[in-house]
């Protein structure tokens, strides 16, 4: 089947889904005869090489003649991120981890060509030893449940062919075939929620829009994902984006919308891409446009570029960012469902409750029902990043617990340290310690221990960080992404970092803990968006959690975690210094004497600037922080 050949029709579709379905299994199973070389293409491992890989495969494949023999193409991401670049070799399942250029003559040479499995790119499990061969045998693995990822590090995601072989456009041939009500109903009952942050229930709010009497509604896929170390979004538009196209015409349908919008931040070049392949192709295809498969539905889908601003997640400032004004929030109501993009009704949803939908539409909404727990139904999405072994993209059912999260996927904590605490729900969420480790991720339990569900992003923490610093981290971060609109926010933020400034360079009061909740409260109340009134929860949560530690900082002077540079000192033990001469001749600012082989080295703390370089040349363990 070629790309210029259109589906008219659903029962043309059908045909061109068994098609494709049927050269994809063939090529998972070898019936092809064929050997396929797939590499993960994630902005991740596409900046640690996997392009360059794939062309040195296509040169080897090339050189030695193998052009009828192997094929190579890239694929989504494998979500293992700490262990990619990942190649994986059809139809033997065999995944490869770590894999840099020069291994892939070796991957031929031995495996291609020898027909023998190259066990020094195996994976090795950590606490047996043993080296694993299949990916679905990996511990970070077995304890997830891909549905919003589903496709991504199996298909080609620049391949149409290859998404409507591995199930695309199944669920919106299904929400065709009923009316529009009736769609709403099942999305209703599978109990889905919006993942970009809120929790809002789905069906309701295409409720609302559906029964707005409008000539122009609006779909819009908001992928401004925009948290410190969130790649959630755009993992998924990079790996299916048909999927998420798929998501958004039947909510188009549902409300009785034929305009969709993407709207993602021009700092994912690949996502943007991969969705402008997928339009390209859909629409010459006859799947988005006039009369999709003969249905009468129309519906069209144009991608517009975020700059990068945090508060264009919030959807108002969205909105206003797509009409080409600035990108700062509006009053509610009216609400979007009801007065949107150029004052039409509109539904925004997030690029994870998009990809969702086919699931939902493919095995029926009591099926996804099943998943979850009671109010929380279905998958989340998460980066787990940060103090962990395995860093990556992790999607697990509702109810799992954070302690499943942390150390049977994530593989605990590095370097045997001792966890602290996962800040989840990113700037607007809040931190939760070991205490809440068998808490179930679900909206209700995150909420009542503090935190929240958030986009999904997951950042762990260790003995070594200082949850102060983690406070004015995130506030440096919400000061500089307020857009200044209302004073609560753009004030509130401002003074609220100072007082943590000041805490970590030793000036603090004890009054200024009192100051710290005072203001949080008055910036929440006040604050325009969602932005501003959840701006102060890392520090209210951290303020709860781990008071002590304000505490030590202001009355002690001191950061036990080492973090704060105006709270520490480094010096140089004299029973350990060889008098070597190496912090000395590595100090920037020629704090440190001693004379070589005679005289011990100590630094002067009036000139030292604290950047570490002491105890990072040491080979003696001599230089220490306290």
């Amino acid at each position: 089947m070629t790309k210029e050949e259109a589906i008219r029709t659903l029962e043309e579709l059908g045909s061109a889904q068994c098609s494709c379905a049927k050269k994809l299994e063939d090529k998972f199973s070898g019936k092809d005869g064929k050997r396929h070389i797939v590499i993960c293409g994630g902005t991740g491992c596409m900046s640690s090489n996997s392009k360059e890989i794939m062309h040195r495969f296509e040169e080897l494949i090339a050189e030695k003649g193998l052009q009828d023999k192997v094929t190579v193409n890239l694929v989504g991401c494998f979500g293992f991120c700490s262990k990619g670049p990942f190649v994986k070799i059809f139809p033997e399942d065999t995944l490869y981890t770590e894999v840099k250029v020069a291994d892939a003559e070796r991957i031929i040479d031995e495996d291609i060509i020898g027909g023998k499995i190259v066990e020094g790119l195996l994976y090795v499990d950590p606490a047996t030893k043993e080296k694993v061969t299949r990916q679905d045998d990996i511990n970070f693995y077995k304890k997830q449940m891909r549905i919003a990822l589903y496709g991504c590090g199996t298909i080609n995601p620049e391949d149409l062919d290859e998404s409507l072989g591995y199930g695309g456009y199944e669920a919106l041939k299904r929400a065709l075939s009923m009316t529009p009500e009736q769609v709403i109903e099942e999305v209703s009952a599978s109990g889905l929620r919006g993942r970009g942050g809120a929790g809002f229930p789905t069906g309701t709010k295409w409720k609302f829009a559906a029964a707005q009497k409008s000539e122009e509604k609006y779909i819009i896929c908001n992928g401004d994902e925009g948290d410190p170390g969130a790649f959630m979004d755009r993992s998924i538009l990079e790996g299916n984006p048909v999927a998420v196209i798929e998501g958004m015409a039947i909510a188009a349908y549902a409300i009785g919308a034929h305009q969709g919008y993407f709207y993602i931040r021009a700092e994912y070049p690949i996502a943007c891409e991969r969705i402008k392949i997928a339009i390209r192709e859909l629409t010459e295809r006859g799947l988005l446009g006039d009369n999709i498969l003969g249905t009468g539905f129309s519906f069209r889908v144009g991608l517009r570029y975020g700059a990068g601003a945090f508060v264009c997640g919030e959807e108002t400032a969205l909105l206003n960012s797509i009409e080409g004004k600035r990108g700062m929030p509006r009053p509610k109501p009216p609400f979007p469902a009801v007065s949107g993009l150029f004052g039409k009704p509109t539904v925004i949803n997030n690029v994870e409750t998009l990809a969702s939908l086919p699931y939902i539409f493919r095995v029926g909404a009591a099926e996804y029902a099943k998943i979850g727990t009671e109010n929380s139904k279905g998958t989340k999405v998460f980066a787990l990043g940060g103090k962990v072994n395995n860093v990556g993209l992790v999607e697990v059912p509702m109810g799992t617990t954070l302690r499943t999260l942390i150390y049977d996927i994530g593989g605990g904590i590095p370097n045997g340290k001792e966890f602290l605490a996962i800040q989840t729900g990113g700037p607007s969420g809040g931190c939760l310690t070991k205490d809440e480790l068998d808490v179930a991720i679900d909206y209700q339990s995150l909420q009542k221990a503090g935190s929240m569900m958030g986009s999904g992003g997951a950042i762990v923490m260790d003995e070594d960080n200082c949850m102060v610093d983690v406070a004015k981290f995130y506030m440096e971060f919400i000061r500089d992404e307020s857009c200044g609109k209302c004073t609560p926010c753009r004030i509130g933020t401002k003074r609220l970092l100072e007082i943590l400034t000041k805490i970590t360079q030793g000036r603090g009061e004890m009054s200024d803990l009192d100051d710290l909740e005072t203001l949080a409260s008055a910036t929440a109340s006040g604050a325009l968006c969602g932005l501003g009134q959840t701006a102060a929860n890392p520090i209210l949560s951290t303020l709860r959690k781990f008071r002590p530690v304000y505490e030590r900082h202001i009355l002690e002077k001191k950061c036990d975690a080492g973090v704060c540079k105006d709270l520490i000192s480094f010096v140089i033990n004299p029973d350990k210094c060889k008098k070597c001469s190496m912090c000395a001749r590595n100090c920037p600012v020629d704090a440190i004497h001693g004379e070589v082989g005679k005289v011990p080295y100590v630094i002067d703390t009036k000139k030292c600037i604290k950047c570490g370089t002491c105890v990072t040349v040491c080979k003696f363990g001599a230089v220490s922080k306290e």
